[in-house]
């Protein structure tokens, strides 16, 4: 049930990152629906492995490098999914900024689902 609260929170966060950022571009709701559950794949395999080589530079700017991480995980989604397309690095990165901001804001209003 934990998983299906999260990856709804971040398919929200996605859409409206897609509504709102110029440069993104998805054919439909099924891309949308894919290109989030490719993102929480990228998140919970490549991410971990990502912030730990670049963990010199993330303490290096208190964790802002995290951010650009994110980019990354954008873009390589963009190349994955057929319909999901990132026009550029900037595109993705404004659009990681607002995903972090509404999953933050959906994770308060939700609860963390792992109450003791």
């Amino acid at each position: 049930m934990y998983f299906l609260i999260k990856w709804a929170i971040n398919t929200i966060a996605l859409g409206i990152a897609v509504l709102i950022v110029k440069g993104i571009t998805i054919s439909g709701v099924f891309s949308l629906i894919i290109a989030s559950l490719v993102i929480g794949f990228l998140n919970a395999s490549l991410k971990p492995i990502m912030l730990v080589l670049t963990l010199p530079l993330n303490i290096l700017t208190m964790g802002m490098f995290t951010f650009v991480i994110n980019t990354i995980m954008i873009l390589i989604t963009s190349q994955i999914v057929r319909g999901f397309d990132v026009s550029s690095f900037w595109a993705a990165f404004t659009a990681s900024i607002l995903m972090s901001i509404v999953s933050f804001m959906l994770n308060v209003f939700v609860g963390s689902g792992r109450e003791l």
